[in-house]
């Protein structure tokens, strides 16, 4: 369990709200239905959560809040409001430069966009998916693309427009066109930032089950590639940059919250199954409601596990995290971190890689070629250190 220690430096907050209308098939989160859940207890909880871990590490500065789930819209309008005065009262957000929340279309009601707009929530992510209404059915999606104009036409009423939404690409018998009518129909939307991921099948979900039972047939590795590649192309003539292999943004409005991930800097984690990285170590609280609401009825916190990572393993994660970014990695910045230098640890393994055409030395910084960007995970393995 956590020492206390002295005060964390420029930190961000995940709030995990793990509580669902409706259960999607491909979802692996931490989730439960909504219906005959403690949702006040465990609201009331969460911020004695947040309350126990700041007097162990106590922080001067939250750049990015960033609420997810399951559905934080889920949640009535006066859940909202008392969760979010929670908020303000224990973390100092006079310092949050981004405050997102996670919202579904057709959950977001005028009263809870007004709700979070009076305590300072100026983004939202909403999950879209797809505007084809067969496969939203399909996937377990209990919106339809119709509700994704109302959602837009209430934030347009209420002049909210820091919006991202999500896509997922290689959905079971999505066909390029379909693919590409959902592409043209996001971006038609004019927002200034975009999500897209390629379907993961993840164990204990439902999606899981029927391919090993051979009931769902998916596009094929061709397909998937060109969907990715027509969506690169596709936002970068609307303006849309790639800085993060599945993101895209108008100039400034990239996810602040997002790049403290890639960026391997600190973050609490608050809420049922959620993991946070502060100084040296990482750490995940319990996932099922119950055995996270039980220590913190004793005024314990919720961890299930910690995990102190040596410096190599610090490194090994700056270059999994790092190189997700379409800047890569900044030698003079890794050499100030880490006190090494960058081509001391990894020279010998860069001209393998550049040969390959995976990556690319531009001046100071590392980064992923375009063929790299398609097989990450085979050129991040490249990065682990002998043990």
């Amino acid at each position: 369990m956590f020492e206390e220690t002295p005060q964390v430096k420029n930190t961000s907050a995940y709030i995990h709200i793990p509580f669902c209308e409706h259960i999607c098939y491909y979802c692996d989160f931490n989730k439960v239905f909504l219906e005959g859940q403690p949702v006040d207890e465990y609201i009331q909880l969460l911020l004695k959560e947040i309350e126990l871990t700041l007097q162990v590490h106590p922080t001067d500065q939250s750049e990015t809040i960033y609420i997810g789930g399951g559905t934080p819209t889920s949640l009535s309008a006066t859940q909202l409001d008392v969760l979010l005065t929670g908020i303000h009262h224990l973390l100092p957000t006079n310092t949050t430069k981004e405050f997102t929340v996670e919202a579904n279309p057709g959950d977001l009601t005028e009263e809870k966009l007004q709700v979070m707009k009076h305590h300072g929530v100026n983004r939202l992510s909403m999950g879209v998916q797809t505007f084809n209404n067969r496969l939203l059915k399909k996937i377990g999606r209990k919106h339809t693309a119709e509700d994704v104009y109302e959602t837009i036409r209430v934030l347009e009423k209420n002049q909210f427009d820091n919006v991202s939404i999500d896509l997922i690409y290689a959905l079971p018998g999505q066909t390029l066109e379909d693919f590409r009518d959902t592409l043209h129909r996001a971006i038609e939307l004019g927002l200034p930032h975009y999500s897209m991921y390629s379907l993961i099948l993840e164990n204990k979900t439902q999606f899981m089950n029927w391919v090993r039972q051979g009931r769902l047939e998916l596009p094929s590795q061709e397909v998937e590639s060109q969907m990715f590649e027509e969506a690169i192309e596709a936002m970068e003539k609307s303006g849309h940059r790639q800085y993060e292999v599945s993101n895209f943004a108008a100039v400034g409005k990239e996810s602040q919250h997002n790049l403290v991930y890639w960026n391997n800097e600190n973050y609490y984690g608050f809420g049922a199954g959620a993991s946070g990285y502060l100084k040296n170590e990482r750490y995940k609280n319990f996932g099922p409601i119950q055995h996270y609401l039980r220590p913190l009825r004793d005024n314990q916190l919720p961890i299930v596990e910690t995990e102190l990572l040596t410096k190599e393993n610090q490194i090994e994660e700056e270059m999994f995290l790092g190189l997700r970014k379409l800047e890569g990695i900044s030698q003079k910045y890794f050499a100030e971190k880490f006190n090494v230098s960058f081509m001391d640890v990894y020279g010998k393994i860069l001209p393998e890689l550049i040969e390959k055409n995976w990556l690319v030395v531009n001046n100071d910084r590392i980064q992923l070629t375009q063929q790299g960007l398609f097989i990450g995970n085979e050129v991040f393995e490249k990065f682990l250190l002998p043990k």
